[in-house]
């Protein structure tokens, strides 16, 4: 059969990005509790086009994403990527998977469990040049004002907030990326806010997350150096950026702050 996309392309015009996106598709990631865990990712698959290509092959797409969907981590990707190049003929590919991690959470007095959504992100490019991998991840946290509780007779104003945490860590003398556990970027999301995010709280458990939110209050900006300060400490993490969004609850704003840091 006539193989369209592989006859010439006279335009001369290179495409930097070209492929599916918006795949809902099953995988299995990394669970560090139980090993491995069972969700539904969307993904986004692209490879550059040189000028003289009219067109890519999007069914070799999913050929290669059928060989992985059995575990799909930053270490996969390492695998992926050259295949995908080497399928396409292309000089670049890049692969972008979102999907949610859910983790079971204890309620702090009453001990009720409940399951937290998460949501996270492995990110793969790769050219000539070499490869790079970042995972993400996107906590909700409670933050209570300082301000507020100093300048008040009584009480303090409150928000939720997200942490979201870009990383990549350092390599290992066989070239791929050290391991970083999801859930260990929640818990340095969780620990650097006021108070943690729970699922299902009884009564008693409702008065012990408030009164730890009041007992620990930080600004956006606390926060965010809380976060940062902790993944500087961690020598598996040679670049990072954390953003903070707190949803004010008596301003008519959120609240904003990022650090952006490379180990030297």
């Amino acid at each position: 059969m006539i193989d369209l996309q592989s006859s010439q392309d006279k335009r001369n015009i290179p495409i930097d990005e070209v492929g599916v996106c918006d795949i809902s598709h099953p995988i299995i990631v990394l669970d560090k509790t139980s090993g491995s865990q069972k969700t539904v990712a969307t993904l986004s698959m692209t490879v550059n086009l040189p000028h003289h290509f009219k067109g890519t092959h999007m069914s070799r797409f999913f050929e290669v994403l059928n060989e992985y969907q059995d575990e799909m981590t930053i270490r996969t990707l390492s695998q992926m990527l050259p295949s995908l190049k080497e399928r396409l003929q292309a000089e670049r590919a890049k692969v972008e998977i979102c999907f949610p991690y859910f983790l079971e959470k204890v309620a702090p007095v009453s001990k009720s469990p409940g399951l937290m959504k998460y949501e996270c992100s492995f990110v793969g490019d790769a050219d000539d040049q070499g490869d790079d991998y970042i995972l993400g991840v996107k906590v909700p946290v409670t933050s209570l004002c300082p301000c507020s509780k100093a300048i008040s007779k009584y009480g303090a104003h409150n928000q939720r907030g997200h942490v979201s945490i870009e990383i990549r860590t350092v390599r290992k003398p066989n070239g791929n990326p050290e391991l970083f556990w999801i859930e260990d970027l929640i818990e340095i999301a969780e620990t650097s806010a006021s108070a943690p995010v729970y699922v299902l709280l009884k009564r008693e458990d409702e008065k012990a997350v408030t009164e730890q939110a009041y007992e620990n209050p930080v600004f956006v900006e606390d926060i965010v150096r809380n976060v940062a300060q902790k993944l500087m400490s961690d020598a598996r993490i040679s670049w990072f950026q954390v953003n903070i969004v707190n949803q004010e609850s008596i301003h008519n704003h959120n609240a904003f702050a990022r650090i952006e840091w490379s180990r030297t």
